[in-house]
């Protein structure tokens, strides 16, 4: 059965999509059966990678019509599936607003596509309303990354906590919220930063009752997750070494995928370094 984890925040920009599209790529290169949903109206993570087979829809249509035909595209990451984002007006927003079960039909959907998969991710726009309500209530899993700035750790205190604790009422309806773990994001070596990480991790800004966990590994603010975005290729593959105090994004994305998946600690990934950085294999 899939693991279902939805990257989540209700801030804009602080890198979901990006943090998404990273870990789906090296979940795949791991051996892992990967489908990553686009439920952004803004089709990022759509556009991440190239797209070899195009199916002819996607996520509307699957929430919609709850039609699991026709809907999962493949891209240039060999074991990595996805479900694009096809909803350009936003309309989907409002379908699911207007609908009895709305916000749990996702949850219920994914479920018939668990067993062609090993982990489904999720990602989501970077504000509050039924689509995000929907994403959310369909994981076992939630990641949040969080710059270490106060603006951004000040939303997640006050936006990302209140969003969970008003869903928590959905477990009636089969829809449990699951454990969120926040993932200090574009760390930089500045003095606010170590400070803000500090408090973060001290629980200083997130009064969650143990509910909320800040996980050790960091991202941190390198040019190769922009380079690697900009040449559609997972991180991974992109910067296997550097120079200086900062680790690899290799390194780093493993020990992010080992620490969230403690089952596939031990594994490296499969992918080979002749690989070329576009990533088409």
């Amino acid at each position: 059965m899939a693991i279902k984890v939805t990257i989540t925040s209700t801030k804009g920009g602080v890198g979901k999509t990006t943090l998404c599209a990273n870990l789906a790529g090296i979940l795949a290169d791991l051996g892992q059966r990967v489908l990553a949903v686009d439920a952004d109206i803004q089709p990022t993570l759509s556009s991440y990678y190239a797209i070899t087979d195009r199916a002819p829809a996607g996520l509307m249509q699957l929430v919609s019509t709850a039609s699991l035909e026709g809907i999962i595209s493949r891209c240039s990451v060999a074991g990595l599936d996805l479900v694009l984002s096809d909803d350009p007006g936003g309309h989907l927003q409002n379908w699911v607003l207007h609908q009895p079960d709305g916000r749990v039909r996702m949850r219920h959907l994914l479920m018939q596509l668990e067993s062609g998969y090993d982990v489904i991710l999720i990602d989501t726009q970077g504000a509050v309303g039924p689509l995000q309500d929907a994403a959310i209530l369909a994981a076992d899993l939630l990641i949040s990354p969080i710059p270490p700035e106060i603006l951004s750790a000040r939303e997640f205190t006050r936006g990302t906590v209140a969003m969970l604790e008003r869903l928590r009422p959905m477990a009636c309806m089969g829809a449990p919220v699951g454990p969120l773990r926040g993932v200090l994001y574009r760390m930089d070596h500045t003095r606010d930063a170590r400070i803000i990480a500090q408090e973060l991790r001290e629980a200083s800004y997130v009064p969650s009752r143990g509910a909320i966990t800040i996980l050790e590994t960091v991202i941190p603010a390198t040019v190769a997750y922009r380079e690697a975005a900009t040449h559609r290729c997972p991180v991974h593959r992109w910067e296997t070494r550097r120079t200086g105090p900062t680790a690899p994004a290799l390194q780093t994305m493993a020990a992010l995928v080992h620490e969230v998946f403690p089952h596939l600690r031990g594994q490296a990934p499969r992918w080979s370094l002749s690989t070329d950085k576009a990533g088409v294999q």
